[in-house]
């Protein structure tokens, strides 16, 4: 069965907190460790599929250097018209790097270039190592320079924790009828799990309803 992606957007910020590393705890440390050890440049580059947290660790370090009042410079294929670089900038985070045009290209090794002048931390994310990237060579190279992270999925047994630590955060409870339900029809990377389970959790309180599998069926009616 074809699992579903919901296009209705992150209800609220990623955080490194709340980020379940499962198999994955080293990646967590060393962005974590990177973040709070500034003044050494370092560049890191993510990669792995689609369910694998990759786009959920960058926005969470934006969210990261947002609560120190620090700006970062964020890329990613959606972002046509890059700006130049940014002294101010604490990190540079470039992401889905694999679906970059020709001018993202360009305006990604530029600020790799400023960035590595200005001591500043680079951390990349794409679907591919850095030799299978189908990149301009300069930035794939750069891209490869540092340290390298490939991210695994979450298990179903991960995902199910996810969702039942998640929900019981929340002060909700998921029966095991709904958790498979969820985990059948729905992406399991975590951002979607997240943004599922806030849906539900407001669709829920709007209704005056326990989470049953035709609530997450009503639910979806009204997206």
């Amino acid at each position: 069965m074809q699992q579903l992606v919901l296009d209705i957007g992150l209800a609220t910020s990623p955080t490194l907190a709340n980020f379940f590393a499962g198999q994955n705890a080293a990646a967590l440390q060393h962005v974590q460790q990177a973040v709070v050890d500034t003044g050494r440049p370092l560049q890191t580059y993510l990669w792995g599929g689609s369910a694998t947290g990759k786009t959920y660790l960058l926005r969470a370090v934006r969210e990261a250097y947002r609560m120190q009042a620090a700006r970062v410079g964020w890329l990613d294929p959606s972002v046509y018209e890059p700006p130049e670089f940014d002294d101010g900038w604490a990190a540079v985070l470039l992401d889905d790097v694999h679906l970059y045009n020709p001018a993202q290209q360009h305006m990604a090794f530029k600020w790799f270039v400023n960035a590595q002048t200005s001591r500043c931390w680079v951390l990349g994310a794409g679907d591919v190592p850095p030799a299978d990237l189908v990149l301009r060579e300069d930035l794939r190279t750069r891209l490869g320079g540092g340290h390298i992270f490939a991210l695994q999925p979450l298990s179903e047994d991960e995902c199910r924790g996810v969702l039942r630590r998640e929900a019981q955060a929340r002060g909700l409870v998921l029966s095991d009828e709904v958790v498979d339900f969820m985990l059948r029809r729905f992406s399991r990377d975590l951002g979607s799990l997240m943004q599922l389970l806030e849906h539900l959790d407001r669709y829920a309180l709007q209704t005056q309803r326990a989470i049953t599998i035709p609530l997450v069926k009503s639910m979806l009616e009204t997206i």
